[in-house]
């Protein structure tokens, strides 16, 4: 609240500070009234004030979105939001929680993930994208509904599919979106070895570790449509799957095998084997990295004893 008016304050001071005192009146009021409406509402009470005063002032008290209103209610004890109210206030909270984790679609898909907290806030899209790969993740596509999504990102059903027309259609953008995000990292980490087989180690390292500690969009990715029968699903991500694919045929062909390998067969053995672990997986035994690295080399160096294995 503004600090009390001086007994010798001049008539534009007392304005000013009446005024205030009325914006801030609103604040608590009408918190979802924008600046513009409130400097209007003003206006027909007598105060003359601009869109950009309502916001200095707003500002001042750190009240500058309905966000910040809205908290400021809560922290002054009011718990009887009205629906519409409340529903922001829960998205915000996802967003947050969201924002510290989730990368941006616009941001560099190799870099190193921000600090909790730092996130910039996501975009409506962009929250409706992460809470959609979570309840995918969690529940399964066919137990998931649009209502489901809407509900836990505190939008409308509608407000979903504003951004996304169908299910289908935002199922989807999850896994190019993921698709994009580990291609890039498993391209980076894979240039990093000193040797062929360090090159394919570090690149499943990033896979597995994408696959059951990453953004929910990253995990979806390693989650086979084949396994839920979505067909038609599966059919429009081939290519994205075959582009992904071509990194790890890239890196088996550049190792030094047997004449009696086969190349095909050994990449798929290897990315089937990477991606069932986001069924089995449990925290705690081995890490991700670890279990990457035993993969490659029970590849590289086999599992049977030093005896021949009968012909």
């Amino acid at each position: 609240m503004p600090a009390p008016m001086p007994h010798n304050a001049s008539p534009a001071s007392s304005s000013n500070a009446d005024a205030e005192a009325l914006i801030l009146r609103l604040a608590r009021e009408l918190p979802m009234l924008g600046q513009a409406a409130v400097a209007e509402r003003l206006r027909s009470e007598g105060v003359r004030i601009s869109p950009s005063g309502v916001r200095y002032i707003w500002q001042r008290h750190g009240l500058e979105t309905a966000v910040k209103r809205l908290e400021a209610l809560v922290a002054n004890g009011q718990t009887d939001l009205p629906p519409e109210q409340q529903r922001l206030l829960d998205r915000n909270k996802r967003s947050a929680r969201l924002s510290a984790t989730a990368p941006r679609a616009d941001a560099d898909p190799s870099a190193p993930p921000a600090d909790a907290g730092q996130g910039e806030p996501l975009s409506r899209q962009e929250l409706v994208l992460h809470v959609a790969a979570e309840l995918f993740t969690e529940q399964g596509y066919d137990r998931t509904s649009i209502r489901d999504i809407a509900h836990r990102a505190g939008l409308l059903p509608g407000s979903v599919y504003h951004h996304f027309p169908s299910k289908e259609d935002l199922y989807l953008a999850i896994y190019r979106e993921g698709f994009r995000r580990i291609l890039a990292r498993v391209t980076a980490a894979a240039a990093g070895g000193t040797d062929p087989w360090d090159n394919l180690r570090l690149a499943c390292e990033e896979h597995v570790s994408g696959m059951v500690e990453g953004p929910y969009v990253e995990r979806l990715t390693g989650h086979g449509l084949a396994l839920i029968g979505e067909q038609r699903l599966f059919d429009r991500i081939r290519e994205d799957r075959k582009a992904y694919e071509q990194i790890f045929k890239r890196l088996i062909e550049a190792l030094p095998l047997t004449g009696q390998t086969n190349p095909t067969l050994l990449r798929l053995t290897l990315l089937g084997a990477m991606n069932w672990v986001a069924i089995w997986y449990r925290e705690g035994k081995q890490t991700p990295r670890d279990i990457a690295h035993a993969m490659v080399d029970m590849l590289r160096q086999g599992v049977a004893s030093g005896h021949a294995l009968p012909d």
